[in-house]
């Protein structure tokens, strides 16, 4: 009897600490969604961008990603990204999807312009880059190294003799 009320004790410890590292990892991860104004960029590829990944410039979240869907014109997909409200973005913004590290999720990187007119509410980012993944980058590595080398302009013929 003795030994059941200590191993159930010890469970009960064992819960208690696993629940509250859960919450502690939850709430130092910032996992939240962040609230704030919607504008949407255009890209002609995603890469498997997922709904509620990161918005970054210079590394630190500043939103998240809140929908995408396909452009029925264009074929592209338009992301609809959540910006925090004290972030307000140049209308020269360079959007770019990136990846933290070979096996690491999709984000939405943000390179703030120069521009002094900001993009409002419900605006756009006109200046995108396409994601490539690795296979693509790859084969394009390959493809430089196997290529020959570019040929050497002729030089000019002089007066013939």
């Amino acid at each position: 009897m003795g030994r059941n009320l200590i191993e159930t004790i010890m469970g009960a410890v064992v819960l208690l600490v696993a629940g509250f590292f859960l919450v502690f990892a939850y709430t130092h991860a910032d996992l939240r969604e962040v609230k704030g104004y919607e504008i949407t960029a255009s890209f002609a590829s995603v890469g498997g961008l997922d709904v509620g990944s990161d918005v970054r410039i210079n590394g630190i979240k500043v939103g998240t990603v809140a929908g995408h869907a396909l452009d029925p014109n264009t074929f592209n997909a338009v992301v609809r990204l959540s910006i925090t409200p004290e972030i307000r973005l140049p209308k020269d913004t360079l959007a770019t999807i990136a990846t933290e590290g070979l096996l690491g999720g999709k984000f939405v990187r943000l390179e703030p312009g120069r521009a002094a007119e900001r993009i409002a509410e419900g605006g756009s980012i006109t200046r995108t880059k396409d994601f490539k993944s690795i296979e693509e980058m790859v084969g394009e590595l390959i493809f430089l190294a196997t290529s020959d080398a570019p040929a050497q302009p002729a030089a000019p013929a002089g007066p013939a003799q």
